[in-house]
Parts: C-alpha cells; sequence; structure tokens
C-alpha cells in the first residue's frame, strides 16, 4: 500500500493526521533528536538520541577527564550528578528536590526500596511479613522482591495490580506495583492504590519504568513511599543509562539500604570502618557513579526543559487514540486485537495488539522501516514518545501493518 496507491479511506486519515501535526504544541522538539524516516515506535524499550548528547559526552571525555582528569569529582561536579541530575527526573516525576538519587540499576534500586520499606514498616510491627507483589510484574521486580522477602523474613504474595487495594491487609509490610503493565500498556491506579496500601499501615514501592516521561506521576501529590524507574525509555538516556530511587522525606531518616555503600556514608573520604548514612536522598548512593552515562543523562534531559508533563500526556492519548483508529480502519476485522485499555485513565503510552504471527509480522514491519517490539507469544507491541512521535507517522504504521498483515500467515 504505497503513498502513490493510497485507498479512499486513507485519505480522510492522512489529511486528519497533517492537521494534526500543525496544531501539536511539541512539533518542534522532534528536532532536538537524531532521527530518520524510520517510524520508530519502540521509545518504550529505548528511547531515540537526543542531540544534545554526542558534543556532551566528548566534552566529557576529551577536557574533563582527558584534561582535568581526578579534578572533574569537584571542578566538573561529578561527585553531586547523582542528587544533581536526580532533581531533573523528580521534576518530571512530580517530585520536589531532594528526593531522588539517580544511580545503579533499577534492579538495584527495586532492592534497596522493597528491602528498606520492609525494614520501616517492620518498625511498626514485626506481624509485617508479607510482600504483595503485581503478579503481571516485569520479571526482575519478581525475582528481586523473592530475594528481598528471604532476606526480611517474608513471604511473596502475587496478586493482580488492580486487586491490591483490597488484598493489602494487617501482615503487608510493601506492596510493590508497576505504574504500568509493560506487556499491555495498562495503566493503573497510582492515587487509589496508594491510599489504600497506606490504610493497612504498609508502604509501597512504585515501578515508574513504562510511565516517567509519558505522563503525570505526582509522587509527592498521591505521597508515595519508594519509587523506582530506568532513564533509557521515555528519558531518552541512552542503553543501559542509570536508573533512579525516589525516598519521600518522611522516610529519609529511616531509609536503611541493604547496599550501604561508601558513597553514601555520610563521610565518604573519612574512611571509616563503621557505617554512618547520609542525610537525604544520598543515602541512596552505593558505590561510585557511572559518570559517562550519567553525564549523557543529564544533557539528554535538556530536552524535558520548560514541557510541561499535561502536554505529553494529551499527545500521548491523542497519539494512541488515533493509532487504534488507524488500525481499526485499515486491518481486516479479526487480525488484531487490542490488549490495550481503551479508557484514557487505564492507558499508558504504548499499545499492544494481539495477533497471529506476531513474531514475523515485526520483523517485516522492522524491515519496511516501522520499528516496534514482539512480546512472546503473540503480542505486537508499539510505544508512543510524544516529544518526538509525529500523527503521519502513526497514520503510515498503520497502513503499513495493514499491508504486512495481508502477506503474512
Amino acid at each position: 500500500m504505497s503513498d502513490a496507491t493510497l485507498p479512499t479511506d486513507a485519505t480522510e486519515l492522512t489529511g486528519e493526521a497533517a492537521a494534526l501535526d500543525a496544531a501539536d504544541e511539541l512539533r518542534d522538539r522532534r528536532d532536538a533528536f537524531a532521527l530518520d524516516d524510520v517510524v520508530y515506535l519502540d521509545g518504550n524499550s529505548l528511547g531515540a538520541l537526543p542531540r544534545a548528547v554526542p558534543d556532551r559526552l566528548a566534552d566529557v571525555v576529551a577536557r574533563e577527564w582527558g584534561q582535568l582528569r581526578i579534578r572533574s569529582w569537584e571542578e566538573s561536579g561529578w561527585w553531586t550528578a547523582p542528587e544533581r541530575i536526580g532533581d531533573r527526573v523528580g521534576r518530571i516525576v512530580g517530585a520536589a528536590p531532594g528526593q531522588v538519587v539517580v544511580g545503579d540499576s533499577t534492579s538495584v534500586n527495586v532492592f534497596k526500596a522493597v528491602v528498606a520499606a520492609v525494614r520501616i514498616a517492620q518498625e511498626r510491627g514485626a506481624h509485617r511479613d508479607q510482600i504483595v507483589v503485581d503478579e503481571a510484574t516485569f520479571p526482575t521486580d519478581g525475582y528481586i522482591a523473592e530475594s528481598a522477602a528471604r532476606m526480611t523474613g517474608c513471604t511473596v504474595r502475587p496478586v493482580a495490580a488492580g486487586d491490591v487495594p483490597n488484598a493489602v491487609g494487617a501482615r503487608t509490610a510493601v506492596a510493590l506495583v508497576n505504574h504500568v503493565d509493560y506487556r499491555t500498556g495498562r495503566l493503573h491506579d497510582l492515587p487509589g492504590t496508594t491510599a489504600a496500601v497506606h490504610a493497612a499501615g504498609a508502604l509501597v514501592v512504585w515501578d515508574l519504568c513504562h510511565s516517567a516521561g509519558a505522563l503525570p506521576v505526582g509522587l509527592d501529590a498521591h505521597g508515595v513511599d519508594l519509587a523506582v524507574g530506568c532513564t533509557y525509555k521515555y528519558l531518552n538516556g541512552g542503553p543501559g543509562s542509570p536508573a533512579y530511587l525516589y525516598v519521600a522525606r518522611e522516610h529519609q531518616p529511616r531509609f536503611d539500604s541493604p547496599l550501604p555503600g561508601w558513597n553514601s556514608h555520610a563521610d565518604p573520604f573519612g574512611m571509616d570502618p563503621g557505617y554512618t548514612p547520609a542525610d537525604g536522598a544520598a543515602r541512596g548512593r552505593v558505590g561510585t557513579p557511572d559518570i559517562l552515562s550519567m553525564l549523557a543523562l543529564e544533557a539528554a534531559l535538556e530536552v524535558w526543559d520548560d514541557v510541561p508533563v499535561e502536554a505529553v500526556r494529551a499527545k500521548s492519548l491523542a497519539l494512541t487514540d488515533f493509532f487504534l483508529r488507524c488500525v481499526q480502519r485499515y486491518v481486516p476485522a479479526g487480525r488484531v486485537e487490542s490488549v490495550t485499555p481503551a479508557a484514557h485513565a487505564e492507558r499508558g503510552s504504548q499499545v499492544a495488539l494481539r495477533c497471529a504471527d506476531a513474531g514475523p509480522a515485526m520483523a517485516e514491519l522492522v524491515r519496511r522501516g516501522v520499528v516496534g517490539d514482539f512480546r512472546r507469544p503473540d503480542v505486537l507491541r508499539f510505544g508512543f514518545t510524544p516529544l518526538y512521535t509525529g500523527f503521519a507517522e502513526v497514520e503510515r504504521a498503520a497502513r503499513v501493518l495493514a499491508d504486512v498483515l495481508g502477506e503474512v500467515g
């Protein structure tokens, strides 16, 4: 289905896409990214490269490391980078300064957060011996929860994310929940779940990997205890860029990390054999910061300057709505089934389509310049990054999908 032979029903949608792109208040942000003619709908796995990053990294390597060398820990601000960049992430997820630290991986931060949360909860009562986990969680969260349970004398209780409010009780120490389901794109109720967990006397840890940078989170506003997330998806920090850890200010004095590294010591260069934790978000640090990837992330976050997250959310919903309409119009009935909720209140920034022959179909989509990803056994997953995804691209992706499904299977 080439552009020269558009079907009659496509003319209307291509015109609508052009009008939506022209009215898009975020359209100029696309110029901040290194993009080509490929329709890139996999930013929920790895965000596109912001143009500011290569020059920044070149300066870090050639001047800060190459010339200043050890002096850069002070003169170039390397030592304070985890908290400084954490505050930039905090603005995007609704956290006031001093509560987010950047460093380590999501898995490591989940471990720190869950164990510390259990320890805080058990100060309130030793009977709190359950870790409630979203049963459809990303696998690493489940693995980490099992390890944290062994360390703290707890058991893990998997439940559906939507059932967490009813599952928590007097024995619950902490609930670990994904804000957005990585397979389906379902958005879970962060305010309501947080309130229910608190009413049961427990703490909550939210995994924000598929929501930060795509929609408002409101950590402070909703009283979240702890949260973790990666930065290489919608925050565009680069492959393996450091994750972040949010510890609400009220919990910081009692945050007892299971990984008390020298970087989180109150006097790291005192080399005291006894551990005394630092104050504030620095308690979430462990070892020496990964400066190259951390400063690449800092440069990447510049694209968020003056961008209201509410505008990002509005465009995300408009993009996903439009894609679903185009798919419905172009793809033969019954060929795909959306497993992403239709309701805006329950949708993240991706669309997941169940499809026979999904693996071969995605491989062919990529060959034709539409990049999403395949989740076994039968899901085509498309992520929509509002800072650089346009409506014309979305319409094109749906047309190519229709072509591919007409040939595959």
